[in-house]
């Protein structure tokens, strides 16, 4: 019956994304569903988010459906088993098994549109590679770091006389099971890079596995040609690797295209290895292993110069990498501290920054306690946000109220900051954060992590209690968002709506992707005279829309083509989503936002179906326009160019 559940949430995803065959592949990580979706128009977001189980939605390059832990991993499954496909397999097409290689194109060519709708830079797509390599890998960290923790346990009880030498060969098979991952880390890293770079996964693990040198003996070295001294096995590690296999996809990729078929199979690969086997032996090893050490010697030499100073501004800015995707680029980086030091000092620190969202959600829990709705939701994220997963109580609770985020990214900072100042804090494995992350802290330095996790609460919640709840977040609400003693047709409006100007400047920002122009190159009289007040358009190219500024929503209108709202610093601000599009009755409209939520700038409020709004004859053109420009000092002029959604566009000066 268990998996009846699990299997009943996977079909209610499936059904609010489009169906089956509306997703091109579907992974999962720790925390999360990640889908790739053929047709974003088809999701239905407001719905999925009401699905029982789910605790956040988050749409990147991927549509990510936050589950938490212990579920996710059986959800994915049942998903994939029902559409008969294995994790990370491209979908069939048409609700058929088709030959895998057509279906192999089809999502190659789906996987190209979508890159393209989204205009990647080269970092973006890099970052992406990296998380699609070490996810996967996710549940072997965790599992073979419990096991290397209680292995360690166990052996200062062996050491301190606690047991008896009987356990020596228990606490040996321990080792043995943690150095199953560890030892041969390069070749399951190598597969997993193949895969995702288009090369043969083979052959990615075994480009992998020769930096461990195999089949070396002495005396006869393999020198480094630069030095003169020996190579090392292990020498440029799991850096090394990645640059490697991602050089010996492209030169696989290039020989299919010359070798004629009939001699592919033969000369194909034993070309690729040879030639990537002489490149990664005697340039990547000696110039990788000099980037990682300098790399790991680096850090260390930051934080231990840095000390609490250090610390803060990781644990600081870390949850802002982790919005923009950076934070990926840190897990290679980790393997190698763990395999040149035995263990990451990064991690600890940078764990604080959740721990500053739960001091955060606390004091909203305790300030906002009226306000049965955000208490709903932080009862729910609050358990799993201790174990160290964040992403429900970022999604859910601090990011859309805006200043909690804030407030809990300085309880993160000041958590780091004692890590940083106690020093020494190190894990011997990654994957958990929060409290789990306790036994996997090396040399018996759990105190001290666990004083980081109380200053991080402690800071969390202090800075928001005093300085981070809206007012928004106070005003007393039943749980389905309507005003305590409020009838069924009234609104909750915050008091934020009636704020007054306060003089200041404000950053606008693209409500969509697209073309950014003026609001006179509007082929509608009534923009492009500025008859309603100034502002800018842009010609969508995708269909996401994202709020231009950080403030209230005042209404919505009914046809959900537009809706209004007060910035923080007191500007009226219209959104309006194509030109005559009142006829069709919000049919291509699908917001997520109410009157009285609170948003923050580049925060995902809705979608629209362009198509269908073209196919009904009507523009798409997306409007941003201040109503009150007496309120109004100076507004930057508008540079039409190619945008992201959520990138800047106008600072508006009030008086």
């Amino acid at each position: 019956m268990a998996q009846d559940k699990y299997a009943t949430m996977g079909a209610a995803i499936f059904a609010d994304v489009g169906g089956p065959s509306n997703v091109a592949k579907l992974i999962h990580c720790m925390t999360r569903v990640r889908m790739t979706i053929i047709d974003e128009g088809k999701v239905k977001m407001a719905a999925l988010k009401k699905i029982p189980g789910v605790l956040g939605v988050v749409q990147e390059d991927t549509l990510q459906v936050i589950l938490g832990p212990g579920v996710v991993n059986k959800v994915a499954q049942a998903m994939v088993d029902s559409v008969g496909v294995g994790l990370g397999e491209p979908f069939p097409t048409g609700g058929h098994a088709a030959n895998k290689s057509a279906v192999e194109a089809v999502a190659a060519e789906t996987h190209a549109a979508q890159k393209a709708k989204l205009k990647q830079t080269w970092w973006r797509a890099a970052l992406k590679h990296i998380s699609s390599i070490f996810i996967p890998l996710i549940p072997a960290f965790v599992g073979a770091g419990l096991i290397s923790g209680i292995a360690g346990i166990l052996g200062n009880m062996l050491t301190a006389g606690m047991i008896g030498k009987d356990m020596t060969e228990f606490i040996t098979v321990l080792k043995v099971i943690n150095g199953g991952l560890f030892t041969y880390l390069n070749i399951y890293v190598g597969i997993n890079a193949a895969r995702e770079f288009g090369g043969t996964p083979g052959l990615g693990g075994i480009i992998g596995g020769l930096v461990l040198l195999p089949g070396l003996a002495a005396p006869i070295p393999i020198n480094n040609i630069f030095t003169g001294q020996p190579l090392a096995a292990g020498q440029g590690g799991i850096i090394g690797v990645l640059f490697s296999v991602w050089i010996m996809s492209m030169v696989e990729k290039k020989l299919h295209t010359w070798i004629p078929d009939s001699l592919d199979i033969i000369i194909v690969p034993f070309t690729t290895l040879l030639v990537m086997g002489v490149f990664t032996i005697f340039l990547v090893m000696p110039l990788a292993g000099l980037v990682s050490s300098s790399l790991v010697g680096g850090i260390n030499w930051v934080l231990n110069i840095g000390g609490a100073f250090s610390g803060f501004v990781l644990g600081l800015f870390f949850l802002p990498m982790v919005m923009f995707g950076l934070h990926q680029i840190l897990t290679p980086i980790h393997l190698e501290m763990i395999k040149e030091l035995g263990s990451t000092p990064l991690l600890p620190i940078l764990a604080m920054a959740g721990a500053g969202q739960v001091g955060a959600a606390i004091a909203l829990w305790v300030r906002a306690h009226k306000n049965k709705q955000l208490t709903r939701m932080i009862k729910g994220a609050l358990p799993v946000g201790i174990l160290g997963v964040g992403e429900p109580l970022i999604y859910g609770v601090t990011l859309p109220l805006g200043r909690p985020f804030i407030t809990a990214c300085i309880g993160g900072g000041i958590g780091g900051a004692v890590i940083g100042a106690i020093g020494n804090i190190g894990a011997i494995t990654i994957g958990p954060s929060g409290m789990a992350l306790i036994p996997l802290i090396a040399h018996n330095q759990w105190l001290g992590y666990v004083f980081g996790l109380l200053a991080a609460y402690a800071g969390g919640f202090v800075a928001t209690y005093f300085f981070g709840v809206p007012k928004s977040a106070m005003v007393a609400k039943n749980e389905d968002g309507t005003l305590v003693g409020a009838g069924a047709g009234d609104v909750a409006v915050a008091d934020d709506a009636d704020a007054p100007v306060t003089a200041g400047t404000t950053q606008f920002v693209a409500p969509v992707q697209g073309q950014l122009e003026s609001l006179s190159a509007v082929q509608d009289d009534v923009f492009s005279t500025k008859m309603m007040g100034d502002g800018f358009a842009v010609e969508p190219a995708m269909g996401t829309i994202v709020a231009p500024v950080s403030g209230t929503i005042v209404s919505v209108m009914d046809t959900k083509h537009a809706w209004t709202m007060k910035s923080d610093t007191g500007l009226e601000i219209i959104v309006h989503l194509g030109l005559d599009t009142v006829e069709l009755k919000g049919a291509p409209f699908d917001l997520s936002i109410r009157n009285g939520d609170h948003v923050q700038f580049g925060q995902q409020v809705g979608l629209m179906d362009l198509d269908a709004i073209k196919a009904a004859g009507k523009g798409t053109t997306v409007m941003t326009i201040i109503t009150n420009m007496a309120a109004v000092a100076n507004i930057t002029p508008v540079t039409p160019q190619g945008i992201e959604a959520g990138a800047p566009t106008i600072t508006v000066t009030t008086k």
